[in-house]
């Protein structure tokens, strides 16, 4: 696959989870006092030329250059927890042939202490909500080991950092699946979108909420997404409604956006691995 196509399916798949009406996010129509749809669609537009460049540029500068364009075109944070998904699928995805996941873990294994550097500079311009700070590593300063090893040390509080840790777990474990499920069932992919926002925030707590509403908050929504998606018919339409409106009071504290994250990056590498047609 060439760089071309890596960077046009990776901001089909911003565009796709932006697109896709999951509860407590921003879509079409729905946008929060601080951010708008329109936004979404200008960053996935603005991530085009960092990750066309991945290949020789590297992860971290690829983050760290993607952040930079977005941030000329949009005010607020809109996608860094996605380009930092984002940026070693992309590199994996320009490696070689074959399934993703094992070209991904080779990616993740050789990130060096430059990449952590560019990340955090990175995390630094987009000024995400809720970080807080860390007791080592904390991306107020520069970093002493790799963007791996630094997302290690996080990734008992965030999804992203997580991922990192992990070699994606829960992209390849659950987000996946649930995007397979939804379209052998014959959904289209902003309704596959919502089917694996669903699940994946059923079955992990958000951890965008944990941070700023704590732990409980978090499962109570993930027990509540639950039964959203366990239900049908009319009374999941109504479920579904309310969950949304719940997810949009206090301010949008209560978004969802680490899981939002999640599944843009399990859109990627489904598009990626999706049989030419």
């Amino acid at each position: 696959m060439n760089a071309e196509r890596v960077a046009c399916l990776a901001q089909a798949a911003c565009v796709l989870e932006a697109s896709a009406p999951k509860p407590g996010n921003v879509s079409p129509g729905r946008d929060f006092a601080d951010t708008s749809y329109a936004d979404f669609v200008l960053s996935a537009a603005a991530i085009g030329p960092a990750l066309l460049g991945v290949g020789s540029s590297g992860v971290g500068a690829t983050v760290l250059r993607a952040i930079r364009d977005t941030r000329r075109l949009v005010r607020a944070n809109t996608n860094l927890g996605l380009v930092l998904l984002l940026a070693p699928l992309a590199r994996a995805a320009l490696s070689g042939a074959g399934p993703l996941r094992p070209r991904l873990r080779s990616v993740l294994d050789s990130l060096t202490v430059a990449d952590a550097r560019d990340a955090y500079a990175a995390i630094r311009l987009a000024s995400p909500g809720g970080l807080g700070t860390a007791g080592r590593e904390d991306v107020a300063h520069e970093p002493a080991v790799s963007l791996r090893e630094a997302m290690m040390l996080a990734a008992d509080r965030d999804s992203i950092a997580r991922e990192y840790a992990t070699h994606y777990d829960l992209t390849f474990g659950t987000v996946m699946p649930s995007l397979v499920r939804a379209r052998d069932a014959g959904l289209d992919w902003l309704q596959a979108a919502v089917e694996a926002h669903l699940h994946t925030l059923a079955s992990v707590p958000d951890t965008l909420i944990a941070r700023k509403k704590g732990i409980e908050v978090a499962r109570t929504v993930s027990h509540r997404a639950a039964a959203v998606r366990d239900a049908s018919g009319q009374a999941r339409k109504g479920a579904l409604a309310s969950l949304d409106a719940w997810l949009r009071s206090d301010g949008n504290r209560l978004n969802p956006g680490a899981t939002a994250d999640l599944v843009g990056a399990g859109l990627f590498v489904a598009l990626v691995e999706a049989p030419e047609t």
